[in-house]
């Protein structure tokens, strides 16, 4: 049994006052969206009491995909790196970057060099993707699809060069005597239509091309702020989940339960030869209490192992 916790998209604030020279660009509309309302939608007593509670809960490894920081400001990057030492050693966490670490170009670089170690793969790099990390029966890919896009834009773009090295990785990790459980971490949903258009991965069709050739198990994704499942197909049509976490830190968002801020916690066992996932949401109640939320349907995932 292994126990994977997954949180996303917490927004660590609040924003320290910027200097004039770095609201340049992006960063201007950025703050004064921040300033105007979006402040208010991300509450860090949320997330500090969430964090606090994923720590009392059993688990054996924290995946973290992204949104870290809001307008990547250089002194995002070491309130990033606070909270990342609260939720979890580097050996504990795993961290992939999504498009508000790379809000504008030199962001993402500047908040890899502050929290580099929680992508550091087991061949000893880090902030190099994808990268990879073996928990137990877990294989953790990271990918990242943070690029530095125009105002309004939220989109994200993996490369041909990330996407071949992922398929050579997920190939060789599925072709092992005993595969491990592959568990993919992006921020953007990578699959078609997964996000409005100015927000989605652009590369996706490619992304999910890749996965029906190498396979995997598991699909781990933020970016949207709301909880959902959707399914790919993997090798022979064996439906790979893909799933989504709302913002860890998110205030209710016109009383919706599935937008108030959650983490998810995944159960993998193995059962005659087979994966078996056990998936429960996390998080914020309608009466301000941290609990169990709801069950998660992974029917479809029962790869085979052997």
């Amino acid at each position: 049994m292994f126990r994977l916790a997954h949180l996303t998209d917490p927004h660590v604030g609040p924003i320290a006052r910027p200097r004039l020279r770095q609201l340049l660009g992006k960063r201007a509309t950025g703050y004064v969206n921040w300033r105007r309302g979006r402040s208010r939608h991300h509450d860090m007593e949320i997330l500090a009491a969430l964090v606090a509670d994923l720590r009392t809960q059993p688990h054996d490894h924290i995946a973290c995909t992204g949104d870290l920081c809001n307008i990547g400001l250089p002194s995002e990057w070491s309130t990033a790196q606070v909270f990342l030492e609260a939720l979890g050693s580097p050996e504990a966490v795993s961290f992939v970057p999504g498009n508000h670490d790379a809000y504008v170009r030199g962001s993402l670089e500047g908040l890899l060099k502050a929290c580099g170690t929680w992508t550091s793969g087991d061949d000893g790099t880090k902030g190099i993707f994808p990268y990879l990390r073996r928990r137990g029966p877990l294989a953790l890919v990271g990918l990242s699809s943070a690029i530095p896009t125009k105002p309004f834009v939220a989109s994200g773009r993996i490369g041909p060069a990330q996407i071949e090295a992922a398929e050579i990785l997920l190939k060789r990790l599925g072709s092992e005597p005993v595969p491990p459980f592959r568990v993919v971490m992006i921020h953007h949903p990578p699959q078609p239509g997964g996000a409005s258009p100015g927000r989605e991965l652009k590369d996706a069709e490619a992304f999910t091309a890749m996965i029906g050739r190498a396979g995997a198990e598991l699909i781990l994704h933020g970016h949207n702020h709301v909880g959902s499942v959707a399914f790919v197909d993997g090798p022979e049509g064996v439906g790979v989940p893909v799933v989504g976490a709302p913002s860890a830190s998110a205030v209710s968002h016109g009383g919706k339960l599935h937008r108030r801020a959650s983490y998810h916690v995944y159960t993998i066992t193995e059962a005659d030869g087979r994966y078996v996932i056990d998936a429960k949401e996390r998080g914020l109640t309608e009466t301000g209490n941290i609990a169990d939320l709801r069950a998660m349907n992974l029917t479809r995932v029962n790869p085979r192992r052997r």
